[in-house]
Parts: C-alpha cells; sequence; structure tokens
C-alpha cells in the first residue's frame, strides 16, 4: 500500500462508490498551533471541518463540507489581537479529465472547485487550503481608525489626501476662473 501522504488522506479506490464517506475534523491543539504558523495567524480555536466525500458519475469525485473556525490576527492598524469567526461551505470537484490550463496569460476558469484527481482526496488539505483563502486581508480593531499622514517641508504647505486626488487640480482651476469673473 502506498505512504499516507496526511493522516486525514483518503485514498480514492478505497472509497466506496454507493455510498457518501463522512469526515469530521477537529484538529488538536498541537495540530492547531502548526497550522496557525502555517498560515501565519496568531491563532486558531474551535475548528471544525465536516462533510462527505461522494462519487459523482463514473469517475469523479466531490467533496463537500463545512468549515469553521476562530481566527486569532493582528490588527492591521494597531497589531493589537483580532478575533474573527469564519463559517464557509467548501466544495472541490475531483476529475479524472481535468485540463490544466499551461499558457502563461491563461484567465482564471469560472470554477475554481476543481482539482485534477489524484490517487488521494485529503480533506485536511482542504481545510487547510480553505482557511487560507477565507482569512481576512487587512483585519481591524474594533475603533481603529488609518490617521491621515502629512509630510512636507518646514515653510511649505502639506500636501493632504483630498489633494492628490485625480480631480481636485480641477476644482482648484475652477474656483480661480469664478474668481477672475
Amino acid at each position: 500500500m502506498p505512504k499516507l501522504p496526511s493522516d486525514t488522506a483518503l485514498r480514492v479506490p478505497d472509497l466506496s462508490s454507493a455510498a457518501p464517506t463522512g469526515f469530521d475534523l477537529r484538529p488538536a491543539p498541537e495540530s492547531l498551533a502548526n497550522l496557525a504558523e502555517t498560515l501565519g495567524v496568531i491563532g486558531l480555536r474551535k475548528v471544525r471541518f465536516r462533510g462527505d466525500i461522494r462519487a459523482e458519475g463514473q469517475d469523479d469525485w466531490v467533496l463537500r463540507g463545512k468549515l469553521g473556525a476562530s481566527v486569532i490576527q493582528a490588527c492591521s492598524v494597531t497589531l493589537e489581537p483580532v478575533t474573527t469567526r469564519i463559517d464557509t461551505d467548501v466544495t472541490r470537484h475531483y476529475t479524472r479529465d481535468f485540463q490544466e490550463i499551461e499558457t502563461p496569460e491563461a484567465e482564471m476558469p469560472e470554477d475554481d472547485s476543481v482539482e485534477p484527481l489524484g490517487q488521494w482526496i485529503d480533506p485536511g488539505a482542504v481545510l487547510q487550503e480553505a482557511l487560507s483563502l477565507n482569512l481576512p486581508l487587512y483585519p481591524r480593531a474594533e475603533g481603529a481608525e488609518l490617521g491621515e499622514a502629512i509630510f512636507t517641508e518646514p515653510g511649505e504647505l502639506p500636501m493632504r489626501d483630498e489633494d492628490a486626488r485625480p480631480f481636485a487640480g480641477l476644482a482648484g482651476l475652477r474656483d480661480a476662473l469664478k474668481k477672475e469673473d
């Protein structure tokens, strides 16, 4: 028997095509610490991924599950810990006839849940990927605001955010023309 890629991986030939194969993953504290480090977050709590894998047609398989997790990240403004709850449905279609697009300028396919079917389906790997894709990019602590940074040389009038807007110069020109009339 081939080497198991992870303790959550399921060998496709061992899956029943007649009935769904269920899974219910609740990583242990040590695994959560490793996953948090891999994802670059402060911590993870209450992580659970449950669902099933079932045959779809003659050669394909579909994994459907519900992912829930509490993620602790650093606030993008203050660096204070921010806890976010993630609850999302996850679907992956594993197809034997998967066509890899190899052109460098190819567009992303509309259905990004399609994966090539290999010898293993790993709900643990899907958990990690889905969690990574659903992390807030810029978490913010309640009330955290970005201030306005003003830089200028001594004695000069500072340039503010409003001054950098594309039509700010046109508004100044319009005001100057009104004064001339």
